[in-house]
């Protein structure tokens, strides 16, 4: 399996991010191949934390691409920074 792991700050509105990224951003995570799970978490302080698990680095790789799309497209006006993005293979899991 391999995870990504990106931290948006400066969330302008949590509430409205997350309520557009599970209405429109879930449902087209799920579409992409491997798909395990996606996280969408308010860490507070207008840090927000999202978290995708697939089970190749090509899914990984297609869900850092669609989520970049997705931003630009849909949550400009409260994420306005670019995240900071981890990605690799998961050694551990329970």
């Amino acid at each position: 399996m391999h995870a990504a792991v990106r931290r948006y700050e400066g969330v302008t509105d949590p509430a409205e991010a997350g309520r557009l990224v599970d209405e429109g951003f879930v449902p087209i995570m799920r579409q992409v191949p491997g798909f395990v799970a996606y996280y969408w978490v308010d860490a507070g302080g207008g840090v927000m934390v999202s978290t995708s698990v697939f089970e190749d680095r090509a899914g990984i790789d297609e869900s850092i691409a669609r989520a970049a799309q997705f931003v630009r497209e849909n949550l400009t006006r409260f994420l306005p920074n670019p995240p900071q993005v981890t990605a690799g293979e998961v050694v551990a899991s329970a």
